[in-house]
């Protein structure tokens, strides 16, 4: 949930913040199967579809959309829950990111395929 600190002069969540967010919701899967330490290589894609505002409840969705040799892509979308007395549920981000398997060096390694 973001709170008041997270929020630009208007009210609506920073940019920053979300993306943030949605790097950290989308490194979950591709760590998993890397079975290992990952790094964000590329943010493919970034879409804001509505603002975000303090108070939202936002959840985070990730899905596996590409497995290669050293690298896995992910598509997350972002769900805000907004005004609990007259509950909205409003997809407001969604985004493409690309992740590389890499070794105690930095270096890319293989991705495991068990």
């Amino acid at each position: 949930m973001p709170m008041p600190a997270d929020a630009n002069g208007n009210g609506d969540i920073f940019g920053g913040w979300i993306m943030a967010q949605v790097d950290l919701a989308g490194a979950v899967l591709p760590a998993r199967i890397a079975k290992g330490r990952i790094a964000t290589v590329a943010v493919n894609q970034f879409v804001f579809k509505q603002a975000v505002s303090v108070g939202d409840l936002l959840s985070f969705y990730a899905k596996v959309e590409r497995i290669g040799t050293t690298s896995i892509t992910v598509h997350v979308e972002v769900y805000a829950e907004r005004n609990p007395a007259n509950l909205q549920v409003v997809k407001v981000t969604e985004a493409n990111l690309t992740y590389v398997a890499i070794d105690m060096q930095g270096q890319p390694r293989k991705i495991p395929k068990d």
